[in-house]
């Protein structure tokens, strides 16, 4: 067993940059392509037309997603300590809730954003935590019935910044519960389509490991389900001196990116964008 997750860990650090390289080039041509045969300007004017593209677009996303999970696979095994810098943890959870909430009432879902401290400065790498969140709110999105309601929480306690992703949805069973933060889980176990690599939430638990922390879980059957991410309150005398927001999506809406699996088609409208 050892052995084998050695030459996976090989595999994914030599073999999927590679991959997800030439993918990139041949999804960035076809964007090019379908943005050129349905242009903003017509969809603004024909509905049916951004109807059709909007699918079109949703598809991408959805693509480059599991592209960009294909592309942190490889951080799973890899002993790279992360970028830090001091960052406003508050700051990035309202952010980027703020930007998720339009989307949550397209799904016709409440999402309450509740940060105890206005600002709290840590040592993290804020792509990283960016990722966390967006997949916690992409599941909780996912199997979140209409109606339903997903709240997001930042407190203080003990040293420990506690980010919290709660929801009203369907919850999951114990098995759910013991498998969910491994990697490539059988598939009798995997999420409804589209259910990408079964990347997304042992990503999650590393990525707060790297940060001195942890990634729990709870949830009841019928009752929803709470993921806690805990990681210290440090810092690393390195502070973020850009006041510019950083793109890691190659110039794509980067909401509708980290969503793009729990999202209807409407959400890829012109005129939701």
């Amino acid at each position: 067993m050892e052995n084998y997750e050695r030459e996976e860990a090989r595999l994914l650090t030599s073999l999927f940059p590679s991959i997800t390289a030439q993918m990139r080039g041949m999804l960035s041509g076809l964007y090019l392509a379908a943005a050129a045969l349905a242009p903003a300007e017509a969809r603004e004017k024909n509905p049916e037309l951004d109807r059709r593209a909007a699918r079109l677009d949703q598809n991408y996303y959805q693509l480059l997603r599991l592209v960009n999970s294909m592309s942190a696979a490889a951080r799973l095994s890899a002993a790279v300590p992360p970028p830090m810098q001091d960052r406003d943890l508050a700051g990035i959870v309202k952010e980027i809730c703020g930007e998720a909430e339009p989307l949550a009432r397209l799904l016709k879902l409440e999402l309450r954003v509740r940060c105890a401290p206005e600002r709290l400065v840590c040592a993290l790498d804020e792509e990283a935590i960016r990722q966390v969140l967006f997949q916690l709110l992409s599941n909780a999105f996912k199997f979140t019935d209409a109606g339903g309601r997903v709240t997001v929480s930042l407190t203080q306690q003990d040293g420990q910044a506690l980010l919290e992703v709660t929801d009203t949805g369907c919850g999951m069973d114990d098995i759910q519960l013991g498998t969910m933060f491994e990697r490539y889980r059988h598939p009798e176990l995997r999420d409804p389509p589209p259910c990408g690599l079964g990347l997304g939430l042992a990503l999650c638990f590393q990525i707060a490991e790297e940060h001195g922390g942890c990634l729990l879980a709870e949830s009841r059957v019928g009752e929803g389900s709470r993921f806690t991410m805990r990681i210290p309150v440090r810092r690393t005398g390195r502070p973020g001196l850009s006041d510019t927001k950083l793109d890691y999506t190659g110039g794509f809406n980067r909401v509708l990116l980290g969503l793009a699996d729990a999202l209807p088609p409407e959400a890829f409208s012109i005129r939701n964008r």
